[in-house]
């Protein structure tokens, strides 16, 4: 009877997961007009444009196919991410528009929940393993995922990037873990930091083969990226100054806050984000170094992306969907420290509202400056929960 309820409340599980995620895909499709001038579009051009032989770095061929699909939203006169980027675009641009993204909605909410499952099965206690649902229904309304899959962001696929190495690292497979971690700089604003975050903790840990990993990796992006445009690297700045330039005060990090104090007056926006930025990163470098015989890798990045995250120059609030990896620590931990669910709940309740609270402000005022909050939120409890670790270990006895 017990391994026939279980198993029925885990096929009850995946019907209404399941039933959950085509809705919300199926809802987002029916909101053509915001989905056609979104993130998505660019993603999916790109990818279009490489199966005809086209450069989604060439302007003209770029902003053709933007009139041949309809779409008068032209913020950039070419793809403005690295133009490697593209060929991981090329299976989306195999199906017709919105049929590829209806099913990049899917795959998107199959990598979180994948992700969740996999994160959630570190503990192997039945206490965790039932926090899978209620953390999937959380995910799926918190904002920053939310968001990722309505304007069709690549978020998830960062993610799952993120997984795999987690994984493979664990597994002593640094060489192809510091590969895979490489591929963070096809958003070089979020890669950036991350990397050098990581290379730091790396380096501390005298992690030589996820070092050489990471630059085998970037050597290999680099590489790509000339054989199909030799200038990709110059136009690709060009249009990441433009991105920038029309984006400084918006956002919720150093730079941003920095930029508003200043009224925007250069150059003490630069100086100051500079020295906010460097402080950060110098911080959480130095914590990295001194505890990287005591962080995980699971832990250690539950530190390096809220920093990496807030020092850098250039974010949205749906990349935050990458707080995936921390908020399941924290819950997770939570629940194992205290033997109960209420404080793991009350914290996703509070992290929720912040978080949509913010998501409000933002629609009122334009700026995204707000989501600081869920930021703060998260990499405070993950220095709360590793202080408690290193001074009170965990009983490991669950109720």
């Amino acid at each position: 009877m017990k391994t026939f309820i279980k198993i029925a409340g885990i096929l009850l599980t995946i019907a209404l997961l399941g039933a959950m995620i085509h809705l919300r895909a199926l809802k987002n499709l029916h909101l053509k007009d915001q989905y056609h001038g979104s993130n998505f579009f660019t993603f999916w051009l790109s990818g279009y444009m490489v199966l005809k032989g086209e450069n989604p770095y060439d302007q003209t061929q770029y902003l053709a196919g933007h009139d041949a699909f309809g779409v008068t939203w032209k913020p950039n006169k070419i793809f403005p991410y690295p133009l490697p980027l593209s060929l991981f675009m090329v299976p989306l641009g195999l199906l017709p528009f919105s049929k590829s993204y209806y099913l990049w909605q899917i795959i998107s909410q199959i990598i979180i929940a994948i992700t969740v499952f996999v994160l959630l099965e570190h503990w192997k206690e039945p206490a965790h393993s039932r926090l899978f649902a209620p953390l999937m229904v959380f995910f799926l309304f918190f904002v920053p995922v939310y968001l990722t899959l309505q304007v069709g962001s690549i978020g998830a696929f960062t993610l799952l990037v993120m997984l795999i190495f987690l994984l493979l690292f664990e597994k002593g497979r640094s060489l192809f873990a510091g590969i895979v971690l490489s591929l963070t700089i096809l958003k070089p604003p979020q890669g950036l930091t991350i990397l050098l975050l990581a290379g730091i903790w790396f380096l501390a840990r005298k992690d030589w083969k996820a070092i050489q990993g990471v630059t085998y990796g970037g050597l290999a992006i680099l590489i790509s990226g000339m054989i199909e445009d030799p200038l990709w690297i110059v136009k690709f700045r060009e249009a990441s100054q433009a991105v920038m330039n029309r984006s400084l005060g918006i956002h919720s990090n150093v730079w941003s806050y920095s930029y508003l104090i200043c009224s925007g007056s250069s150059p003490c926006a630069t100086i100051l984000g500079g020295m906010g930025a460097l402080t950060l990163l110098g911080l959480g470098g130095y914590f990295l170094w001194r505890n990287h015989a005591q962080l995980s890798v699971w832990e250690a990045f539950n530190i390096i992306i809220p920093i990496g995250f807030v020092s850098t120059i250039y974010l949205w609030v749906y990349d935050q969907i990458l707080y995936v990896i921390p908020i399941v620590w924290i819950v997770s931990t939570l629940v194992e420290r205290k033997k109960s669910y209420i404080q793991a709940f009350i914290f996703l309740i509070v992290l929720g509202l912040v978080s949509l609270t913010a998501t409000i402000l933002h629609a009122y005022t334009l700026k995204d400056i707000w989501n600081l909050g869920t930021t703060i939120i998260v990499l405070g409890m993950v220095l709360q929960l590793h202080h408690l670790k290193q001074k009170y270990p965990i009983d490991k006895g669950m109720a």
